[in-house]
């Protein structure tokens, strides 16, 4: 696939898909003979992997830390394992936060026109 295909089908701008390559967030994707970047079924599983990982908000340095480790083989199982899990803590924590506000606005938004009407009436009967 080009990246302009790659881009289109994983919504992310060829200057994202570039830039996630030149800092090794996606491994280096082979060339044609035009110098047209193609990118490989593996290619296309990092840029989703990344994508995941940035919608649930994972930093781009963190994400380095993870690919790094990835690249060392192995022996950094357990500590890829272990940033994953902490990850995954705060992205519960936030999906937490996130729940709560939305409790909050669906109780404000119930009822809220009856809310307005009876509050328009005591301010109309001071009038």
């Amino acid at each position: 696939m080009t990246i302009s295909e790659v881009s289109k089908k994983y919504e992310l701008s060829a200057d994202t898909l570039r830039y996630y390559e030149r800092i090794g967030l996606i491994p280096p994707v082979n060339r044609n003979k035009s110098g047209i970047r193609i990118f490989t079924e593996k290619d296309c599983e990092w840029v989703n992997f990344i994508k995941c990982m940035r919608s649930a908000g994972l930093s781009i340095e963190t994400l380095i830390e993870y690919v790094t480790m990835f690249q060392q083989g192995n022996e950094t199982i357990k500590a890829r394992k272990e940033l994953l899990i902490e990850q995954r803590n705060q992205l519960s924590k936030r999906i937490e936060d996130m729940q709560q506000t939305l409790e909050r606005l669906n109780s404000k938004i119930d009822g809220y026109e009856d809310k307005v009407i009876e509050k328009e009436k005591t301010l109309k009967s001071n009038n």
